[in-house]
């Protein structure tokens, strides 16, 4: 097995589906040996593709908001992994954007997670990202994030936090009510462990 920078080196100048990014090839992740906590996420937006942060834009203000922690807490890679189903923006459809591409995680995750021994806790962001981590979970993202119980300690299932799905976390209460307080204690007490 590599090491882990000169993986994230060739992640970091990976060209294979350039032909297909609208944008360009420009891979956002953040992966450190010693993250306690996995983000899988789905793909950067364009807003994310321009900084080169993960969650640089509103859906990340959301989810940090979820988690109950700071931004310094959030960008410390020795603290949290970010990987994200495809590493570059997919570019833009009709209802959004488009679906990760589908060669990133098939040629780079499972390497990259080699590396993470140290992982507590993984929050399985978004439909793509569940399909992959989650596949006999449910049939819908609201099957599976409502059965986030099941899955509870070491993985917990959620929405995309993004501002499109207002209209989802007005619909399903008990995410706010029930699944985000238990969220916040659990990514507290990860990170509080020595």
């Amino acid at each position: 097995m590599r090491s882990l920078e000169s993986l994230l080196e060739a992640v970091r100048g990976c060209v294979r589906c350039a032909a297909n990014l609208p944008l360009g090839p420009r891979p956002v992740l953040q992966c450190h040996g010693s993250a306690k906590i996995l983000i899988a996420g789905q793909a950067p937006g364009r807003r994310v593709h321009e900084s080169g942060v993960p969650f640089q834009d509103a859906s990340g203000d959301r989810l940090r908001s979820w988690l109950g922690i700071t931004t310094e807490t959030f960008y410390d890679a020795r603290k949290i992994a970010i990987l994200p189903m495809g590493f570059c923006f997919p570019g833009t459809g009709p209802a959004g954007d488009l679906p990760p591409r589908p060669e990133c995680a098939p040629a780079w995750r499972a390497e990259l997670l080699q590396h993470l021994s140290q992982l507590k806790l993984t929050l399985v962001i978004g439909q793509y990202a569940q399909a992959q981590h989650m596949p006999n979970a449910g049939a819908s993202v609201t099957d599976v994030v409502a059965s986030w119980r099941e899955h509870w300690p070491g993985v917990i299932p959620l929405p995309h936090p993004s501002p499109r799905n207002h209209r989802w976390l007005v619909r399903n209460p008990w995410f706010a009510q029930e699944l985000l307080p238990a969220l916040k204690t659990q990514v507290a007490a990860v990170l509080d462990e020595p």
